[in-house]
């Protein structure tokens, strides 16, 4: 076993606190959202290294006396990326399927990913390699040690947070009563998907600015792959065949696109983007048993629905069944689910049919 440093931002001592996060609620009319901070001690990787201290951070919307939800966020993202109107805005209202009135929202920052502990905190590329399943287990920590909940209604995620809501499901078989992945697929990363995402890392570490990831300014290709993969993997091609139906315009989305200021650190991109390549739930998913609904788009790029290995991993779900957002020139590819109104309906249904069978089993 090796034992590394970690060197976080957190207080020392400091093994949960909690702040008020001022942000627009949204669209919809739904209590601030708060910030909190758990350390869980002694974390072990996947690859046998420890941290001694590892920082979890979170946001939570509604009172502790709700029904408890985690939401999980995307590769790259944060919860506070899943706190926007077309989201959260559509999901957490008075009278909408995630009632914030009625449930107690958790929305991790993944390991790797926004407030919690990640290589550029101080170990950089000497940080311990992490795993979509080390991700869950941060989780898992987060939840039962820190806010000290047995049990939650429901686990829901998208994209990144999708694949993992897969694991929480086999790994952790009764912690949860519902289960609503999105924007995945409950199979081995590989095919398109992992060659991209392969591709997008190798042209950063590549680029001589990288220089093994002791580099003192960002390297230069890292905004350039970052927007490449982002526009061969999401968008939805009835969506940009009318949003670019000319070179002209094509060309102007594309240097808007290369215009926004990015701010990620190139070793937390590529630690981020490299955990899905172990990602693999398909000897978890005969564990799951919790009901589940899983949400795709019909022109999600990342997992076309044509290839047929969704529908032959579904078969191992004893309790699931997929709703496919049909495409359109309003959805997105795999950027979609990030806009709930696509199912609302399909999602509060699930959710009433889930309490009707729990209330009728106690």
């Amino acid at each position: 076993m090796r034992v590394l440093r970690s060197l976080m931002h957190a207080a020392a001592g400091a093994a949960l606190s909690l702040a008020v996060f001022a942000a627009d609620a949204g669209a919809a009319d739904y209590p601030a959202p708060k910030e909190g901070t758990f350390v869980a001690k002694d974390f072990r990787f996947h690859t046998g290294d420890v941290l001694p201290e590892l920082r979890l951070h979170y946001r939570t919307v509604g009172e502790p006396s709700g029904e408890p939800v985690v939401m999980l966020h995307g590769t790259g993202g944060s919860g506070a990326s899943m706190l926007t109107p077309d989201f959260a805005g559509e999901l957490f209202g008075e009278g909408q399927p995630l009632d914030a009135k009625k449930y107690f929202i958790i929305l991790p920052d993944a390991l790797g990913h926004g407030k919690s502990t990640k290589p550029s905190d101080g170990l950089r590329a000497k940080f311990p390699k992490y795993s979509s399943e080390d991700m869950v287990d941060a989780q898992h920590r987060l939840l039962t040690e820190g806010l000290k909940l047995n049990h939650v209604h429901l686990v829901m995620g998208n994209s990144m947070g999708g694949m993992h809501t897969w694991i929480w499901g086999g790994k952790y078989p009764d912690y949860m009563d519902a289960l609503v992945p999105m924007a995945s697929q409950p199979t081995e990363m590989a095919a398109r998907n992992w060659m991209l995402r392969r591709l997008m890392v190798e042209m950063i570490r590549q680029d001589p600015g990288y220089k093994d990831g002791d580099y003192t300014e960002q390297p230069n290709a890292m905004r350039l792959a970052n927007v490449f993969y982002a526009t061969a993997t999401s968008g939805g091609t009835l969506a940009y065949q009318k949003l670019a139906p000319t070179r002209e315009k094509a060309d102007k989305m594309i240097e808007d696109r290369l215009a926004v200021k990015f701010n990620a650190d190139a070793n937390d991109f590529i630690y981020a983007w490299e955990s899905s390549g172990e990602y693999n739930p398909t000897p978890l998913l005969d564990r799951i048993k919790a009901p589940l609904l899983f949400i795709n788009a019909a022109d999600d790029e990342r997992n076309p629905p044509e290839t047929g290995v969704t529908e032959a991993a579904m078969k191992h779900v004893k309790n699931g069944r997929l709703f496919l957002i049909p495409a359109s020139e309003d959805t997105r590819g795999h950027g979609t689910t990030a806009m709930a109104k696509f199912y609302t309906k399909e999602l509060q249904a699930f959710l009433q049919s889930v309490s009707k069978v729990k209330s009728s089993s106690n």
